[in-house]
């Protein structure tokens, strides 16, 4: 499973999140992270970053668009999370669904460093 999904890694894709066939929740993210054999790191979706656990899920399903790329679905239990490159476009003569990195406006955002207590000695 870590092998299929690997063409995903640093990706931007969009997400859907099924809970038996009803839509629970979709967006789109930036792949950071596919691990395996690794419990402590759960599997998450964020506009910032998605992590897959390849051990989170049985197993994984897929299908072909029609402009030839695949379309992952994990599936654990009644729930399954449908996973497929972002369709972007320019206009410049580029394919909608080649992948692209996901752009984050960081202009309304200010980055603080929270220092720890210290201890004084008299």
């Amino acid at each position: 499973m870590l092998n299929l999904l690997r063409p995903l890694l640093k990706q931007t894709v969009t997400y859907r999140y099924f809970r038996e066939r009803e839509l629970v929740s979709h967006g789109t993210g930036w792949v950071e992270r596919i691990v395996t054999e690794q419990p402590e790191i759960s599997t998450y979706f964020t506009p910032i970053a998605v992590t897959l656990n390849v051990d989170s899920f049985e197993h994984l399903e897929f299908t072909t668009r029609p402009d030839q790329l695949l379309v992952y679905t994990l599936v654990q239990g009644d729930e399954r999370v449908v996973v497929e490159f972002t369709p972007v476009g320019d206009g410049a003569g580029r394919s909608p669904f080649e992948p692209e990195q996901l752009a984050f406006d960081t202009s309304g955002y200010v980055q603080m460093e929270l220092l720890g207590s210290e201890s004084v000695e008299d």
